[in-house]
């Protein structure tokens, strides 16, 4: 039995993760400071002598008393709605808090494993992107405080790598959906549902070419634990390369929610990626790993999670409009 600290648990990929955990009969200490997690998504652990859960936040000086095998560090804003309404958090959970749980990692003698993601491409001038690729990223842009916070986090883990010698991991998260994503994240999928469950026409942002792929969680989830587990030390992308334009999503939410909303066009937020498709070779060659469930499947089971939220949870949705932020 490993002894696991991971931190934004509470959250949608996180929870997840102490799932898994638990499954394969390990110890897990869950840390979340609830700024975007919510307890209902581990409530079902609590009960659980293997479980344990700290609210703080890791931006702070972390203990953990006790021996440590394993720290994932998964704790971060994700979505452009919270980001952009908590920038300094942001940033600060990509570089202390990152520091603060390498140091920890360190002490512990731990393997550590940071969640970076597909947004360290930024809008991308190569197609699809493969780990190599170094991005095209606004350092100054509204968006630059989560993509920066991400690119820090890789830098900060690789030097403990080469001056320490700590074991480290790297996973590059590709769009990820499924159940426990929150409905007011401000992300593509949830929007769209939220949208459809209330009657509202889907909003499109730009003209819908975009391009995104999307991987359902338990894709995710292996492919993560198989990093992990692997003597693999650089970035690994862990996304599905089925890729779709924004507009063809949008019809195949309506022809899934059977309802029958039009799509509506609003301006595309500021340095929006036009493309988003992971290259996944190092996946399929390093961790035997490739997605599995299909988007219909994988889709509908999602929907089926938000069709049970109560009517007060669909109605306190935010929208995702980014109209107001464009202009400043």
């Amino acid at each position: 039995m490993k002894r696991i600290l991971i931190t934004g648990a509470a959250g949608f990929i996180g929870s997840h993760l102490c799932d898994r955990f638990i499954a394969e009969g390990h110890e897990v200490i869950a840390m979340d400071n609830l700024i975007t997690g919510d307890l209902k998504n581990i409530k079902h652990l609590f009960p659980l002598e293997r479980f344990t859960f700290y609210n703080h936040d890791v931006t702070n000086f972390v203990y953990v008393p006790g021996k440590l095998d394993y720290i994932l560090h998964f704790a971060s804003p994700a979505s452009p709605i919270d980001y952009l309404k908590i920038p300094i958090q942001t940033l600060k959970v990509g570089a202390l808090g990152t520091h603060n749980l390498l140091g920890l990692a360190k002490e512990k003698k731990a393997r550590f494993m940071i969640a970076s993601t597909s947004e360290i491409y930024g809008d991308p001038l190569v197609h699809p992107q493969t780990e190599e690729y170094y991005g095209n990223v606004n350092t100054i842009g509204p968006r630059g405080v989560y993509d920066e916070a991400k690119r820090f986090q890789e830098s900060i883990t690789m030097a403990y790598h080469r001056f320490h010698g700590l074991d480290t991991r790297i996973v590059r998260i590709f769009n990820t959906y499924g159940p426990r994503m929150r409905l007011n994240d401000g992300r593509v999928i949830p929007a769209f549902m939220g949208q459809a469950l209330r009657g509202e026409d889907l909003t499109v942002f730009g003209d819908g070419s975009q391009t995104r792929s999307f991987c359902y969680v338990d894709d995710e989830i292996e492919g993560i634990y198989r990093l992990l587990m692997s003597d693999y030390t650089h970035p690994v992308n862990i996304g599905n390369p089925n890729e779709i334009t924004i507009k063809d999503f949008a019809e195949e939410i309506i022809k899934l929610t059977g309802t029958d909303q039009k799509i509506i066009y609003k301006p595309l937020p500021k340095d929006d990626p036009m493309q988003r498709q992971p290259d996944i070779t190092k996946a399929k060659e390093i961790l035997g790993w490739e997605p599995k469930v299909g988007r219909e499947e994988g889709m509908r089971k999602t929907f089926e999670f938000f069709k049970g939220l109560s009517t007060e949870e669909l109605e306190k949705t935010e929208h995702r409009d980014f109209t107001a932020h464009n202009k400043k």
